[in-house]
């Protein structure tokens, strides 16, 4: 903010940002485009701020990015929390097409568990086809390679097919 001449310490600057950022969050919810009922979830192992961390995510048929979840763990829980948070975002998908991880699978299970007694399940069809791979590899593309400076927002628009 000094360079446009307004003189604010950064604790006010933090301050803004923990009162208006939920604000900034709903508004974004609000916009967002609708997915598909049709998703395909996957996870892989990337580095972050020096740190391997597991990044699970979700696109839809069409390659639009549903959600994703950074974990430490690749487990049941994770899985578990990474349905429920894109369920919460996006609803409840028709069908959900995870590769043959039994973590994916177990967590993929608890969510139709939780769901049952609204006499809805999530169908879950075990297997990875070359269409899933082709879809989420345009989400991995960029979180395996250093970031170019140049890209900016509009680049990783582009490149996450948007």
């Amino acid at each position: 903010m000094a360079e446009r001449g307004a003189p604010i310490d950064h604790s006010t600057l933090n301050r803004w940002v923990i009162r208006y950022s939920p604000q900034f969050a709903l508004e974004a919810q609000q916009r967002k485009r609708p997915v598909s009922s049709s998703w395909r979830m996957d996870e892989t192992y990337i580095k972050v701020k020096g740190q391997w961390v597991y990044l699970y995510r979700a696109v839809d048929k069409f390659g639009n990015i549903i959600d994703f979840k950074l974990s430490e763990q690749r487990d049941e829980a994770a899985a578990t929390a990474f349905f429920k948070q894109a369920i919460d975002h996006h609803g409840l998908p028709e069908k959900v097409v995870i590769d043959k991880s039994a973590n994916n699978n177990a967590g993929l299970e608890d969510i139709n568990l939780l769901f049952f007694s609204r006499v809805f399940c999530v169908l879950s069809i075990s297997f990875r086809s070359s269409i899933l791979i082709m879809a989420l590899s345009k989400t991995i593309g960029l979180s395996k390679k250093s970031p170019d400076p140049c890209w900016g927002l509009w680049g990783l628009s582009l490149s996450f097919g948007q």
